[in-house]
């Protein structure tokens, strides 16, 4: 395939299934009832809530967001998920967590979901959040002791 300068294009490769040893920091989600969808399984909307919450509770735990009080808070302006096996409640899943890129003001979370003592991920995604003002929403640059907890998941 080629594009209209006639400079091949890169293909993408298959998204593949990943390891536990791919991710730094595991976080349990029990599912509900209400995640199933008529087929059976869990919705996948459900896979992006999981997401925000095991990043999310990471970083609160580690005392470095504060989503009641603190002056900064993380907007996501990109997201994407990819689906190897299914998941249904009432399973328990393990919600991987790692850093892929680090900006000023930026973070590229990758978080894979494995069905609990699995050794591979059921679904794998990412999503980036911009660290912004509460008040202001503009771009801020991200405290140190915040670096230093995402360090821990690059």
């Amino acid at each position: 395939m080629t594009s209209a300068d006639s400079q091949p294009q890169a293909v993408a490769a298959k998204p593949e299934a990943l390891p536990r040893s791919a991710y730094r920091a595991f976080r349990p989600i029990t599912t509900r009832w209400m995640d199933n969808d008529v087929y059976g399984h869990v919705n996948n909307v459900v896979y992006y809530s999981w997401f925000d919450t095991a990043v999310n509770a990471h970083l609160i735990e580690q005392g470095v967001l504060d989503i009641h009080n603190g002056e900064t808070i993380g907007l996501v302006v990109e997201t994407q998920c990819n689906y190897f096996a299914p998941l249904a409640f009432p399973q328990t899943i393990e919600a991987g967590i790692r850093v892929a890129h680090r900006g000023s003001s930026s973070v590229r979370y990758e978080v894979g979901l494995f069905a609990q003592g699995e050794a591979l991920t059921a679904a794998r995604g990412h999503f980036v959040h911009v660290y912004v003002n509460k008040l202001t929403r503009r771009p801020q640059p991200l405290p140190t002791q915040f670096i230093q907890v995402l360090e821990t998941l690059s």
